[in-house]
This record gives structure tokens, sequence and C-alpha cells, in this order.
């Protein structure tokens, strides 16, 4: 009978402590009582369990529980240089869509808005440099449209960076179609000669690398735009084709041609000059700087406007010069005549040459993959 009033009496006991628990706790119970009708072996994490005893009684109205704040705007400026501008995100997709990510393969089409540099005859100083057609101070390159065209393979390094390996054909260049050839008599280069042939291209192959600037500037155009700087620097191929020059003028060598009397067959002068200049190819070291801005056409795509400013070193001919000429003879009596042949000269190491630079505007198509 003793252990059945215990047992009783430890039963009440319980019930007494589960009811004061469901009415200090209801939270609490609202919870337990949603778990096991759920089912009855789950355990929700995280929950609380409190301790057997506890000295404070905490009371907790599921009414009024603490709900998250929802936080709406514009997210705050991240980035490299985040005191300054800062790179802005202004939703996920927008940074996705204009970020750098792994290989691409790139081709652009340019416009040489400006081209310099000129060709020099290296020989004009040279004694009797006035034979050779050509021997002119400097003479400006003839162009026509010049639209450099690039192919290029490169990658990401992050999303401030990315390197590409990149090749360019430069072509629509030519000697000018007329020089002034060296006047023995004035010591100017003041006689207009013709040129025909001399066609100049450029093969060159850079490394480049490129920085994205919205770390300072932020996104343009509300996120659309992204600047960029770039340097590269690499070989350049030039060649310069043959080509012939004629002058027509008549070079007279003997002033007084009376001091020829009984003396016949003594050169007096020469006349329509024909030189065959051999061109010639040469590697040159090559660099360039770029600027522009990138916006995505969706699909992967890119594409970058840019102005570049390339420097493709020196345009140079082999040296080699074939010189033909008529000449005029005295006929023993005062006066000269044609002779019935054409002299031909060789001259080696006669070189003309010049540097080639110019300013391209133009775009280019970049596939990410």
């Amino acid at each position: 009978m003793k252990k059945i009033g215990l047992s009783a009496a430890f039963v009440g006991f319980s019930v007494a402590v589960v009811g004061a628990a469901s009415a200090a706790y209801p939270v609490y119970q609202q919870q337990y009582q949603q778990q096991y009708t759920r089912d009855a072996n789950y355990v929700r994490p995280g929950v609380v369990q409190l301790p057997a005893t506890n000295s404070t009684v905490l009371t907790v109205n599921s009414a009024v529980a603490a709900q998250p704040t929802r936080i709406t705007g514009t997210l705050p400026r991240v980035g490299a240089a985040a005191t300054a501008a800062g790179r802005q995100y202004y939703q996920p997709a927008d940074y996705d869509r204009l970020a750098d990510s792994g290989l691409y393969v790139g081709i652009s089409a340019a416009y040489a808005a400006s081209i310099s540099g000129s060709m020099h005859a290296d020989y004009s100083g040279e004694q009797d440099a006035y034979v050779v057609p050509g021997a002119f101070a400097d003479a400006d390159f003839e162009t026509d449209t010049v639209i450099p065209l690039q192919v290029s393979v490169g990658a990401a390094l992050n999303n401030d960076f990315r390197v590409d390996f990149s090749y360019t054909r430069y072509s629509g260049l030519s000697y000018p179609n007329n020089v002034y050839t060296f006047n023995e008599e004035t010591g100017a280069a003041d006689i207009l000669t013709s040129v025909e042939g001399g066609a100049i291209t450029a093969n060159t192959t850079m490394l480049n690398l490129y920085y994205n600037l919205d770390s300072y500037t932020g996104y343009l155009a509300g996120g659309s735009l992204r600047p960029y700087l770039g340097v590269g620097v690499g070989m350049s191929l030039n060649t310069i084709a043959d080509y012939v020059v004629y002058d027509g003028t008549y070079y007279r060598i003997i002033q007084d041609l009376s001091t020829t009397i009984n003396n016949a067959g003594k050169l007096t002068g020469i006349s329509d000059v024909y030189a065959y200049h051999n061109g010639g190819t040469n590697e040159q070291l090559a660099f360039m700087v770029e600027g522009g801005i990138t916006t995505d056409l969706g699909g992967g795509i890119k594409m970058d406007f840019f102005a570049r400013y390339a420097n493709l070193g020196r345009v140079k001919t082999s040296g080699s010069i074939v010189l033909s000429q008529t000449e005029w003879l005295s006929d023993g009596y005062g006066n000269e005549v044609q002779a019935d042949y054409d002299s031909v000269f060789h001259y080696t190491n006669w070189y003309e040459s010049g540097r080639l630079s110019m300013i391209d505007i133009g775009a280019r198509l970049r596939l990410q993959f």
C-alpha cells in the first residue's frame, strides 16, 4: 500500500509540474505541440532546452515575438577603393553580366584616324646621290584607307585584370607616289619624281594586359558600360614591296661643251633615270596603349569600343638599288648626242627607311567561355 501511495504521489507531482510549465512557457508548449502533431519522432533543430530548475521564470508572448527587419534600397559601395568611388553592385545580375570570366576569343576592326612617319633616304648625303632617284630628305607615307584587323585569345586573371595574345595586320600604306630627288646643282631636294609600287604592310603580334577601371570610376551609364586601360608589347614584321622611281630630269655633267671639242665620247649628261628599289622585311619592337569601354551584348558576348596608339617600329628596304639611265656623249665638235645604250649600275647598302605609328579607333567583339 505504501508503494502504491508513493507512485500516486509521484504521478500527481509530475502532472502538476507539466501544468505549471504549460502556463509559464506557452510559446514552447505550442512549438512542442506542433512538432509532435506533425511527427511524433521529429525534433526541431535549434530548440533550446531550458534547465530543469531555474530561479527566473521567463514569459514569452508569441503574439509580440520579434520579427526580422526587411531592408530595401541600394546596396553599399564595396571594392578595392571603397573609400573613393568603389565598385557599385546594383544587383548580382548586373555584376555577373559585366564581369570578365574565363577564356575568351576576340576579333576587332579599326580605322586608322591618324598615321605618322615618313620615308628617308639614308644615302642622300653620299657622293653622286643625285643619280639615285629617291635621294630625298623626307617623304610622308601615301595612305589609302587603313583598316587594322585583329584576332586575340585571352583570359580573365580576376575581376580587374585580363590578358591576351593578339595578331594585328596593317595594310593600305605605300611609298609616296611622288618624291623630290636631290639636285646636285642646287644642293636641295627639289626635283619631282614619280614612284610606282612600294606597298607597306605590318604583321604585329603582342602580349597585352588590360585593367578594368570601375574600381575607381564605378559602372557608367547605370551599370551598362565598364571603362578599361590596356598596354601591350611585342614584335612587328614590317614589309615594304619593291618599287620603281622614275626621274625624267636631264642632269648636265659638263656645263661648257666647248671643252669637249676633239674629245668625242666624253660623258656630258644623263637623263631618264629608272631606279629599281628592292623592298625589304625586318622585325621591329612594337608597343601599344589602348583605352576604351566595355558593354555586354548577352550570351557571353562583350564589345569593346577603343582608341589605340600603336608604334610599329621602322620600315626599311634591303639596300639594293639597280639603276638604269640614258647617257649623253660629246660628238667632238662641241655638241652632244644620245648614246645608243643605257648604262646600268647596282648600288648596295643604300637604304631607305622610316618609322611608322598610328592611332586607331575601332570595336572588338569578345566571346567568353
